[in-house]
């Protein structure tokens, strides 16, 4: 029983930190973004005053800036659909661990032998049995609006 117990304990512990790990890891890459996105804006701002104020220059080097432009709103545009992919990803991570959290407490109630619970445990069980249908409930609604938007890119 308690190499059993250990083994869950691990277990648990190695689902929180990869938990961890990956919110980490969106965290860091969102910071990347709104890195770049500063970046983006400066350098459409610039090209943006060149076109602006060289009315006299010459008509190809006008197409190569607004080639330029366009490229910069089409890699804004991609950030911004990155930034909203981990943005859902932060979301679905923070509805996994409740989820976690709330099985946690429901098995402990589970385990319990139904002759020895009280009214008030047998409340609080159906409680949190409703608790962790509405968390699997909105991870459901995640998945779906990953899926609508995976669909409508391509």
């Amino acid at each position: 029983y308690s190499t059993w117990k250990r083994t869950l304990t691990r277990q648990e512990k190695d689902t929180q930190m990869k938990w961890f790990c990956k919110a980490q890891a969106i965290q860091r890459r969102l910071e990347e973004i709104e890195v770049t996105f500063r970046e983006l804006e400066q350098q459409g701002i610039k090209l943006e005053k060149s076109l602006r104020d060289e009315g006299g220059t010459p008509a190809d080097q006008k197409t190569q800036w607004m080639n330029q432009l366009l490229y910069l709103v089409q890699k804004k545009n991609s950030l911004m659909s990155e930034e909203s992919d981990l943005m859902i990803a932060v979301q679905e991570l923070k509805l996994e661990e409740q989820q976690w959290q709330l099985d946690q407490k429901l098995r402990s109630y589970i385990n319990k032998e139904e002759s020895l619970k009280t009214p008030e445990e047998r409340v609080a069980e159906q409680k949190i049995l409703t608790q962790l249908l509405e968390v699997v409930n909105k991870r459901n609604v995640l998945i779906h609006l990953q899926e609508e938007k995976r669909l409508s890119e391509l």
